[in-house]
């Protein structure tokens, strides 16, 4: 019996070892948007009124998650981020606030369901995101490295990608 319960346990071990080899074969042949997200080169762009120029990984982070809501001069914050529907979108929510595209959104909800902070405006294009941000005092976005062309760029503690 012992020999049986040894011989089906090696059977599961190579099924599920098979299985695994499997997926990973899958994900290498996926189109690009899963590998792209990995690869994203994300900027900070921000309004040419009201805001500071360079911050510091620390001030970005406040601002961007809705902690701090006015600049140093004064000006009401008004965060701009792409719709969480496409790789943009995805890739902010995954290297900028270490979430989900679902999680960010419930994490927002939350905000202004108990009042703590506004709701940021949604995109579903770059340049749309980019001419509320430049058109809007206060205003910040993030945006995929190469779409930030006639834009203010934020450089985060020196650099201009995250």
């Amino acid at each position: 019996m012992a020999a049986h319960n040894k011989m089906m346990t090696s059977r599961g071990r190579v099924r599920r070892l098979s299985l695994l080899l499997t997926l990973l074969a899958g994900l290498a042949v996926l189109p690009g948007r899963a590998w792209a997200q990995a690869d994203s080169r994300l900027a900070v762009i921000i309004s040419p009124q009201g805001t500071s120029g360079d911050l510091s990984a620390s001030d970005f982070r406040k601002i961007i998650t809705g902690e701090k809501q006015r600049w140093p001069s004064g000006t009401k914050v008004s965060i701009a981020l792409m719709k969480t529907t496409n790789a943009v979108g995805e890739a902010t929510a995954r290297q900028v606030f270490r979430m989900s595209g679902n999680e960010l959104n419930k994490y927002w909800l939350a905000l202004v369901f108990q009042g703590r902070a506004k709701a940021p405006q949604f995109f579903a294009s770059e340049a749309d995101l980019a001419t509320f941000v430049r058109d809007t005092p206060g205003a910040i976005g993030i945006v995929s490295q190469p779409a930030v062309k006639d834009s203010k760029v934020a450089a985060v503690d020196g650099k201009d990608t995250l």
